[in-house]
């Protein structure tokens, strides 16, 4: 089959992966502009130096086997390292947390800057629909692999079932603040964790093939994240900077750089499924929204569903030459 996926991020790429290995063929859409999803690293230059903030995902584990034998290529090929600082089990990418995901992308078709907005369908084919125009191309399945809220929205017309699980769902948000500093902090302590406030703080440029910049990543607990969703970046920057001066017990150094993201879908929840599919529609979705708030769970998701259509694909092909 020809198999467009929405969302490139690491479920919508193990999806890729699979579903390339079971023999057929995939295309990609995402509204970035580049790879990461939720694994971004932002580049900025300081002072003449490149500088990357692992601004989503901080790190990762891995104890499912199957995925530890992809991180096992992974450590192979140089693409991440551990960190012990975040924990005995914890992986980064290297040089950078997207590392692994640009890897996997380079693989693919994939057409960036690309919001689709909706599907159509006719004759048993699929249409993806963008804001400007439906994109030319038909596709025998559709698999979307974005956060539930939004996969909502594309699956409420074809699929009531798939769209209400997605709105039961829901993500909590996080605000992040990149922070470098003329010089090292004043502590041996590279994470902070557990705050009411900042709920965590990471010496960014401790981890593997980082620039030597004294950089730090401030993320806010999802509770302060969501009573201050809507508020102005420079007073989130300002106040998750303050609590980090206090939890550190030191005068921070003079900024050279900082700014805040705000991510809406950032901790996902979780249900008693790995992915979703119909193959009446054929029609499916995966995410780490599924099963749960880490880095592995969005892999275990992607690559499950491609199992899903592979063997729904199988049996349907077995049937028929036992018909014939």
């Amino acid at each position: 089959m020809r198999i467009a996926i929405i969302g490139s991020g690491l479920s919508g790429l193990a999806a890729a992966e699979r579903l390339v290995s079971g023999g057929h063929e995939v295309e990609l859409f995402d509204k970035a502009r580049g790879p990461g999803g939720r694994m971004s690293t932002r580049r900025v230059d300081i002072e003449g130096k490149p500088v990357g903030f692992d601004h989503g995902a901080q790190y990762f584990t891995a104890r499912n086997p199957a995925f530890r034998k992809i991180v096992a290529g992974w450590e192979a090929e140089n693409t991440v390292q551990p960190w012990p600082a975040a924990g005995t089990d914890a992986w980064v990418g290297s040089p950078a947390m997207n590392t692994p995901v640009k890897k996997l992308a380079s693989n693919h078709q994939i057409n960036w800057s690309t919001r689709i907005t909706g599907l159509a369908r006719t004759e048993n084919r699929w249409q993806l629909q963008c804001p400007e125009d439906s994109l030319q191309t038909w596709f025998d399945a559709v698999v979307i692999a974005i956060p539930a809220e939004q996969a909502a929205d594309l699956l409420a017309p074809w699929h009531a079932e798939f769209a209400g699980l997605a709105r039961s769902t829901p993500s909590a948000p996080c605000w992040t603040v990149m922070i470098a500093f003329d010089r090292s902090l004043e502590t041996e302590q590279v994470t902070f964790r557990d705050d009411p406030v900042l709920g965590w703080a990471a010496r960014n440029s401790d981890k593997p093939g980082r620039a030597e910049t004294e950089s730090w990543v401030l993320q806010a607990s999802p509770a302060w994240s969501a009573d201050h969703l809507e508020d102005e970046t420079a007073d989130v920057t300002a106040r998750l900077v303050k609590r980090f001066e206090e939890l550190s017990g030191t005068s921070l150094p003079r900024p050279v750089f900082q700014t805040a993201h705000r991510w809406r879908f950032a901790r996902s929840g979780g249900t008693e499924f790995t992915g979703l599919y119909d193959p009446r529609l054929r029609l499916g979705v995966c995410g780490d929204w599924l099963i749960g708030p880490r880095v592995e769970c969005a892999w275990l998701s992607g690559n499950a569903l491609g199992e899903m259509v592979i063997a729904e694909d199988f049996r349907i092909s077995a049937g028929s030459d036992a018909f014939r």
